[in-house]
């Protein structure tokens, strides 16, 4: 995958290959495939569906609501408000569900009612105060109008399309049962003009193929439309959607925070403080046979000099794991460097930025490196490699590059999949492109804050 630094990243689907490599020959073009493909029958009978369901929607949705504000003077009508309220998220619902199987649209379900207490009361005000029930009875009335609009262009491009591409097949029934020649295409008290020589005949079915084959286009073009109003009006809105991806991402980073707690006890259980307490136990036998024998007493202390030496290391190596001193003394070009100069391949680095974004963002970029650099070194089987570093209007691009065998995947349930949440948990993105032979490219793209 090719990078620009001044556009981002582009990620482009092999057009024509399956997920295996395997290339998918297609025997037609897409625009003479379209009018027979499943999608454009499946589009066809939304459009259809789309009349009665719109009317009887309009039809409810009207109804109800001018008897609830006719009966506001009493009690009754605002039972009733909310009766029609609880209507139009039924039409709601059944509308997903068509989208979801005719268009292959799948909207979430809009935010679900909180009662504050129990009882009829508290539902009906539940109901009211929604913003996704009053955007369903929006829906429930736009519905009518478009669908009756969508249904007569869809019917007559699809009939007149099909019946004059097919007119060569049919024409006989004219002058053998209609008593004419053919389709009348003129006519007046003088003058008739009919559709029944070879030459006019071929014209229309020529006709008819454009219409035909313009047809499922113009489908997609209204039921686009469709797409738009379900996904706007009848799903989750913005404010609620936020909430719940934010509610996801604050769980990745808790658990994120306390596997990298667990991981740090860990290391300093298993290893410095092991050292440590070997170290102490060794002085103390030294301090012992300090008297008695002087010689194994000096042996002893050069031992644990070599121990509080791999001690050291050990703790360098942990506080590395935590925030590297070069990261927050010299900023990611220098920080990426030494990682490079660690890894098994060679590997160059080049970082563009003009400033150092904030500290957060500057640890997830280095660390996110980190861990693609330990995968080259231990998977990618790569003789090369390559980190790019720049900043495309507010965000903060990354690219690690490497000729190895491919086939990384982030569905695989591997290391990527962790680092994808973690960016992800700050509205960042992990692309991979990585084919089977290689090379693979993986970018990812963090939010740019000013340090």
């Amino acid at each position: 995958m090719t990078m620009d630094h001044g556009q981002g990243y582009a990620y482009m689907e092999r057009s024509g290959f399956r997920g295996d490599g395997v290339g998918r020959r297609r025997r037609l073009p897409a625009g003479l495939r379209a009018p027979v493909e499943a999608r454009a029958w499946k589009e066809f009978g939304y459009t259809l569906l789309s009349l009665p369901i719109g009317i009887t929607a309009f039809v409810f949705a009207v109804t109800m609501l001018s008897l609830g504000a006719g009966l506001l003077i009493t009690f009754i009508g605002i039972p009733v408000l909310a009766a029609a309220l609880a209507g139009c998220r039924g039409f709601g619902a059944l509308e997903r569900t068509r989208a979801r199987a005719l268009l292959d649209l799948d909207i979430s379900a809009p935010e679900p009612l909180r009662p504050r207490a129990r009882g009829a009361f508290s539902v009906i005000g539940a109901v009211l105060k929604s913003g996704a029930s009053w955007r369903h009875v929006l829906y429930s009335l736009l519905l009518m109008p478009w669908s009756v609009f969508s249904f007569v262009v869809a019917v007559a491009f699809w009939s007149y399309g099909w019946v004059m591409l097919t007119y060569p097949l049919w024409f006989w029934f004219f002058p053998l049962y209609g008593g004419q020649g053919g389709i009348q295409l003129y006519g007046d008290d003088n003058h008739r003009i009919y559709l029944d020589n070879p030459f006019e005949i071929g014209v229309t079915a020529a006709t008819g193929l454009l219409v035909t084959l313009a047809a499922p286009w113009i489908l997609r073009a209204l039921t686009t439309v469709d797409r738009v109003l379900v996904a706007g009006l009848l799903g989750p809105s913005r404010l609620a959607s936020r909430v719940v991806e934010l509610e996801s991402d604050r769980g990745v980073v808790v658990d994120t925070a306390a596997a990298d707690l667990r991981r740090i006890e860990r290391d300093l259980h298993d290893g410095a403080q092991a050292r440590l307490v070997a170290l102490a136990m060794d002085l103390g036998l030294a301090k012992e046979k300090l008297t008695e024998d002087p010689e194994a007493a000096a042996r002893m202390v050069d031992e644990a000099h070599g121990e509080v030496k791999i001690a050291l290391q050990e703790l360098r190596d942990l506080a590395r794991g935590i925030h590297p001193a070069v990261l927050t003394d010299r900023g990611l070009d220098a920080a990426l460097s030494a990682l490079a100069a660690r890894c098994t391949v060679p590997v160059q680095v080049e970082v563009d930025l003009a400033a150092r974004p904030a500290a957060a963002i500057e640890g997830i970029a280095y660390f996110t490196v980190s861990e693609l650099l330990q995968n080259i070194s231990k998977h990618s089987r790569a003789t090369q490699g390559s980190v790019d570093v720049w900043r495309s209007d507010d965000r903060l691009m990354l690219q690690v590059i490497d000729n190895g065998a491919g086939g990384a995947d982030v569905s695989a349930g591997s290391g990527l999949a962790g680092l994808a949440e973690r960016l992800d948990a700050v509205d960042g993105i992990l692309v991979v492109d990585s084919p089977q032979g290689g090379p693979t490219a993986i970018t990812a793209e963090l939010p740019w804050r000013q340090s």
